[in-house]
């Protein structure tokens, strides 16, 4: 099981973006140091509720200055994005970082309608959307003489310059809000993102993800491999104590939720509230049983090896919560890291 750290800085004031925007740089180079495999990066708008907004550009911040650990989306909401200006950044930094990008992609905030107001997208469109950037992305890193004629892009180049690093391209990875979207991706044989969801939820997914895969007539090792490169999202806290955590992160993970929620409410429209009141967010996020595990390392390794049961590839871990001090943040992550991700390493069969 992979371990991974989901950077969304959370910025209450526009005073404090400098502040946040350079701790959650340096947060990313910890997080190398400590030998994480991945970490993953949020787009929101507008907000604050993440602050550096445009995952493109801090990526390429990122991958000059570490030099081991995967840099991923999670996701990049493909219809703010021109497929070509993205397919062009997307290799630039392939090339920065010699072939650490993974290309998370998603339709975007089902929530946020402020957030395509702000680009003149209607969010009915995203979706679609989404699908037609997907074929264009794989297509210009790929085809020379490409050529483009949809629904919402019409492209026409020679050939993308510079070349992606990976080869054929860096994995695309989509972001799947509920089941049905899970079991497209089994259908095509491609991995996915989770977001956050109970533990009995995702072992439902997931089983019926495998099941779904073979029922398409994939083998058990094509299984395996999209099974290992597929990641669920969780919220975790280590401290000292659990007496400690609690205290650290419950009020931190309820003030976070609840400035999501006052910014929704404050700058979508009545309309677009309403939109949002009818749709199922899921009990998950919202919920400390199952939307946040807190506690000492032991208390938090315990919580995982459930999760470790289920055989998910790894885990987008979101430590910082909202406006969280940077300090007790950093003391979770080299807890987590020293203490906890040990127990879920494969043994060195190389030492004997």
């Amino acid at each position: 099981m992979k371990f991974s750290n989901f950077l969304f800085p959370e910025s209450k004031t526009p005073a404090d973006d400098f502040r946040v925007i350079e701790e959650s740089l340096d947060e990313a180079v910890l997080t190398d140091e400590l030998g994480f495999d991945a970490v993953w990066l949020a787009e929101h708008h507008f907000d604050g509720g993440c602050v550096y907004v445009d995952p493109v550009t801090f990526a390429a911040a990122i991958a000059a200055r570490t030099k081991k650990i995967k840099i991923g989306f999670a996701v990049a909401q493909m219809a703010l994005h021109h497929p070509i200006r993205f397919a062009e950044q997307i290799a630039l930094i392939d090339n920065i970082s010699r072939g650490r990008m993974i290309v998370g992609v998603g339709r975007g905030t089902a929530y946020n309608f402020y957030e395509f107001r702000g680009y003149g997208i209607d969010p009915d469109e995203a979706h679609e959307r989404l699908l037609e950037v997907e074929d264009i992305l794989i297509e210009s890193w790929t085809t020379e003489n490409y050529k483009h004629v949809g629904k919402y892009w019409q492209v026409e180049l020679p050939v993308l310059r510079p070349q992606v690093y990976q080869k054929p391209h860096p994995p695309i990875i989509r972001a799947c809000s509920g089941l049905e979207s899970t079991l497209e991706m089994a259908r095509e044989g491609r991995p996915f993102l989770m977001n956050l969801q109970s533990d009995q939820t995702t072992k439902e997914r997931m089983d019926l993800y495998r099941s779904t895969m073979f029922e398409a007539g994939f083998d058990e090792e094509a299984v395996a491999r999209c099974v290992a490169d597929s990641w669920v999202w969780r919220n975790i806290f280590v401290a000292d104590t659990d007496a400690e955590a609690e205290a650290i992160a419950v009020p931190h993970f309820r003030a976070m939720r609840a400035y999501l929620s006052d910014n929704r409410a404050r700058m979508n429209t009545e309309e677009e509230r309403a939109a949002q009141a009818a749709a199922v967010t899921g009990a998950a996020r919202d919920s400390i049983d199952h939307g946040l595990i807190f506690g000492s390392p032991e208390t938090v390794r315990q919580r995982l090896e459930e999760v470790d049961k289920i055989g998910v590839g790894g885990i987008i871990i979101h430590f910082r919560l909202g406006a969280m001090p940077y300090a007790a943040n950093e003391h979770s992550l080299r807890l987590f890291a020293e203490e906890v991700a040990p127990h879920f390493r494969e043994p060195d069969t190389d030492s004997n």
